[in-house]
């Protein structure tokens, strides 16, 4: 199963020359917003960027485009969607390019900026500024800091491979259970039982991110049973902990259960949470002091980068949604670092582990891009004239004399191949008289 993400548009490159059928153009988000209205702990993100490259596939279709113009098309929807969605259109171009590893050209450049910009454009024209996440300016960094956003990065990566681990494996269970309905209340009852102990998970959960920044610990346990208790710092960094440990599960409730959403928010949900976490560790000892807000955001661009392998995104995503660029330094390190770790664990990202593993996967392999698309009726050559193992020399002679090769397959009756006549092996016999 496909899902209706990022995996999809990969396997769609990958096997289906760029082919996305029209249905994904609106049911992804009908199907996504349904399932976050409901409470599903996922993202709208995926589904956002399936719906505008199913419209750049079914439009190269339309217009009768080759394949190269197509994938560019679907790479300027997925652009155009994520740049949209966050009003950053560098961090839309850069998630086409990273993501779904277009070929970096003019040729796909040019495209890919015209529609990440009428994304934002568009996106500010009818939206307020903050309507996906509000983000209060991050506070100064200073460079005495930088050993500890290192340290932050170690974090990430680590918690980014158990994220990317955890996630492959609930999957794997909810897959083993083959009725529909079976899924739907195995997920339903698992997803509503985390919500009821940890409310965070409710929904996207960008409107808890927005209260981390701010500060507002009361409203992020609000509804739980530590409601009031937050100020236990103890209590509250198990609370912290448990929703480290257990939002892939929660994801993985939603998307097992048939709900559809993305791996976008749950990403920077946890990032922003390990951030968070990190720096009141750090803020223990009398003498760091680490700006919690800069440690949020950081560990929002740690998690992306360590789960999406996309280290750029993560650190022009969270660059653009700050409004500036003076976390540049801090989210470089972080992201880097988380990437690095996550990378040496698994080698393939989430969005295509399951294409890899099925030998599916050929963007982000290109020498395999160039075997796979060859056609083989195209390579596989067919004019020969066969001769039986029982012809004569005469017989085999004027069976040559019609042949446009030098080459004459030896099949028996029940087209069993036997042997290879070659030309130059019998060319001293058939012209010779005697």
């Amino acid at each position: 199963e496909m899902g209706h993400g990022i995996t999809r548009i990969l396997y769609s490159i990958s096997k289906k020359g760029g082919l996305l059928k029209p249905h994904n153009s609106y049911s992804s988000i009908i199907a996504s917003t349904l399932t976050i209205g409901f409470g599903g702990s996922v993202g709208l993100e995926s589904p956002i960027v399936m719906t505008g490259s199913s419209i750049g596939s079914n439009m190269g279709r339309m217009f009768g485009m080759n394949y190269k113009s197509i994938i560019t098309l679907i790479g300027c929807g997925a652009a155009g969607g994520i740049a949209g969605i966050f009003k950053a259109p560098v961090a839309g171009v850069i998630f086409a390019l990273e993501v779904l590893m277009l070929d970096i050209s003019m040729w796909s450049i040019i495209p890919l900026l015209i529609s990440a910009v009428t994304g934002a454009s568009i996106s500010y024209l009818f939206l307020d500024k903050g309507v996906t996440l509000r983000v209060p300016l991050p506070d100064t960094f200073f460079m005495h800091n930088l050993p500890y956003y290192f340290i932050l990065g170690i974090v990430c990566g680590l918690l980014s491979v158990y994220f990317t681990k955890t996630t492959i494996f609930a999957e794997s269970v909810f897959s083993r259970i083959k009725k529909i309905w079976g899924r739907l209340l195995a997920g339903g009852l698992f997803l509503g039982l985390l919500i009821l102990v940890l409310p965070p998970f409710y929904g996207e959960g960008y409107n808890i991110l927005t209260m981390l920044l701010e500060g507002d610990i009361a409203g992020i346990t609000q509804g739980s049973l530590l409601y009031g208790k937050q100020d236990n710092i103890l209590l509250f960094s198990i609370f912290i902990i448990l929703i480290l440990l257990l939002k892939p599960f929660a994801m993985t409730a939603t998307t097992g259960a048939g709900g559809v959403g993305g791996i976008f928010a749950p990403t920077l949900f946890t990032g922003g949470f390990a951030g968070y976490l990190a720096a009141a560790v750090f803020n223990q000892f009398g003498f760091i002091q680490i700006p919690v807000r800069n440690f949020i955001l950081a560990g929002m661009a740690g998690v992306m980068a360590g789960v999406m392998h996309a280290p750029l995104t993560a650190i022009f995503l969270i660059a653009e949604i700050t409004g500036g660029y003076s976390l540049f330094i801090p989210l470089m390190i972080a992201s880097t670092v988380s990437y690095i770790i996550s990378r040496y664990f698994e080698p393939h990202s989430i969005y295509n582990h399951r294409l890899a593993k099925r030998g599916e996967l050929i963007t982000h392999n290109k020498d395999k891009a160039v075997l796979t698309l060859l056609e083989m009726d195209k390579v596989i050559e067919k004019d020969f004239l066969a001769v039986s193992p029982e012809d004569s020399l005469g017989k085999l002679v004027k069976t040559i004399s019609r042949s446009r090769r030098n080459l004459f397959p030896v099949l028996t009756g029940k087209n069993m191949l036997v042997g290879v006549v070659l030309l130059d092996n019998i060319r001293h016999i058939i012209f010779n008289t005697d």
